[in-house]
């Protein structure tokens, strides 16, 4: 069992690095570019694309690996508060597009992470982002879903299957913390 599963790990790793290299290495630029035009990160999941989301957040405002002064990057999935509060006032379609609209300034990038591509909450978030003139950049899944009309570039992990799609995600999500951390 455990061959055969670090087996199936092996094989989509090679397929993303195959499909995605270079839609990586974009993601890593629009990042980039963010971060050197003195605008921050958002970003925002459900489950544990939220747990993905606070991770990244923390790597910039922390560290990756690299000693360098504290980036910009906010979870917008991390203040109960808001969460519950915007769920019960807006609904939990709103809880993070007025997060963001709240938060956001043009120039910004709006990281969205959504398995299915097809989370309400994320895609109304996306389409928040765009009228606020942030950039968009996405981590999903299968298809991408509807997030592939809303991002300026959505990395569509080639897999069904929730779990490996998450774990590339993180993957995804640490090669953008080393490309910040090259940048110092």
């Amino acid at each position: 069992m455990v061959p055969e599963e670090l087996k199936n790990h092996q094989e989509l790793i090679a397929k993303v690095i195959e499909m995605l290299l270079l839609p990586i290495e974009n993601g890593c630029s629009m990042i980039n570019e963010t971060i050197l035009s003195g605008n921050k990160l958002l970003i925002a999941g459900n489950g544990g694309s939220a747990a993905d989301a606070q991770h990244i957040a923390a790597e910039f405002t922390g560290r990756f690996v690299k000693e360098r002064k504290p980036l910009p990057a906010i979870a917008l999935s991390t203040d109960t508060s808001a969460l519950t509060a915007i769920g019960n006032d807006y609904g939990f379609e709103q809880v993070f597009a007025r997060q963001l609209e709240a938060l956001a300034q043009p120039g910004d990038l709006f990281l969205a992470i959504s398995t299915s591509g097809n989370s309400g909450n994320v895609l109304q978030a996306l389409a928040s982002a765009k009228k606020m003139d942030c950039k968009t950049l996405g981590l999903s899944g299968r298809d991408g879903g509807k997030m592939n009309e809303l991002c300026d570039l959505n990395i569509v992990i080639p897999s069904d299957i929730t779990a490996r799609i998450q774990e590339m995600h993180m993957l995804i999500g640490h090669v953008f913390c080393k490309a910040v951390d090259d940048l110092f």
